[in-house]
C-alpha cells in the first residue's frame, strides 16, 4: 500500500492518533491536521479545523509535498457533559463548529481533487450518540447527528463519482476524551454491555482502515464500534 497519502484531522491524540498509526503501518503517508502537534506523521499541520481558509491551505500544502490525497478522515472533536437545560450558546456553537464545521471544511478542501481524479475516500468519525442520543451531552449528540447527516448528504451528491463517503460511529472509547471518572468506565455500566468493555481506539482505527483501503463498495454507510451499546 506504499505511495498513498491520507489526511487525518485530530491526529494529535485519541482515535485520530490510532488511525494515523494504523495507516502508517500499512504504508500510507499520513498528514495531520490538528490543533495539537501529532507524533509519527509525514506532515504536521497545526491549525484549528474550524478555519476554512487554513484548512484549504493545509490541504494544498500536503498535496504538494506528499502527493494527491486519496483518503481523508475527520477525527477532530471534543466532548463535555452538560445538562441540556444548562447548555450555553458558546458551548453549543463550539460543538457544532468543530464536529460539523470541521468536517465540512475538510470535505470542501479534499473532495475537488478526488472528484477530478474520479477516486478517493472520505470517512467521518460519528458516534453512537448520533443515533441513540445521550444523557447530559445533548450538544455533543446533536453535533454528531448533524455531522452524520452531512456525510450522508455528501454521499448522495457524490454517488457514482468514484469517491466513497462513509462514517464510523464508535460508542464509549478508551481515549482521553472520556474522563477517567466517567460513569461509562464504571464496572456497573460495563456489565450492561454485551461485550463487557468499551471500545479501543485501535478497533475504531481498523474499521477506518477497511473503509479507506479495502474494496468494500460501501457508500453512505455507518459502521458501528460501540460494544453493543446500540444494536
Amino acid at each position: 500500500m506504499t505511495g498513498r497519502t491520507a489526511v487525518v484531522t485530530g491526529a494529535g491524540g485519541g482515535i485520530g492518533a490510532a488511525v494515523t498509526a494504523r495507516l502508517r503501518e500499512r504504508g500510507w503517508s499520513v498528514a495531520s491536521i490538528s490543533q495539537h502537534p501529532a507524533a509519527g506523521v509525514d506532515r504536521d499541520c497545526v491549525l484549528d479545523v474550524r478555519d476554512a481558509a487554513a484548512m484549504t491551505a493545509a490541504v494544498a500544502e500536503i498535496s504538494e509535498h506528499l502527493g494527491p490525497i486519496e483518503a481523508a478522515v475527520s477525527c477532530a472533536g471534543h466532548y463535555d457533559e452538560t445538562s441540556a437545560l444548562e447548555i450555553d450558546p458558546e458551548s453549543w456553537n463550539a460543538m457544532l463548529r468543530v464536529h460539523v464545521g470541521g468536517l465540512l471544511n475538510l470535505a470542501q478542501a479534499v473532495l475537488p481533487g478526488m472528484l477530478e481524479r474520479g477516486s478517493g475516500r472520505l470517512v467521518g468519525i460519528a458516534s453512537e450518540r448520533a443515533v441513540g442520543g445521550g444523557s447530559n451531552d445533548a450538544h455533543y449528540a446533536s453535533a454528531k447527528g448533524a455531522g452524520l447527516s452531512l456525510l450522508r448528504s455528501i454521499a448522495a451528491e457524490l454517488a457514482g463519482s468514484g469517491v466513497l463517503v462513509n462514517a464510523v460511529a464508535p460508542g464509549p472509547c478508551d481515549t482521553p476524551l472520556l474522563a477517567h471518572d466517567s460513569w461509562e468506565r464504571q464496572e456497573a455500566h460495563l456489565r450492561t454491555l454485551p461485550v463487557g468493555r468499551i471500545a479501543l481506539p485501535s478497533e475504531v482505527a481498523e474499521m477506518v482502515r477497511s473503509l479507506v483501503e479495502d474494496d468494500v463498495h460501501m457508500h453512505g454507510d455507518v459502521l458501528s464500534v460501540n460494544s453493543g451499546t446500540v444494536i
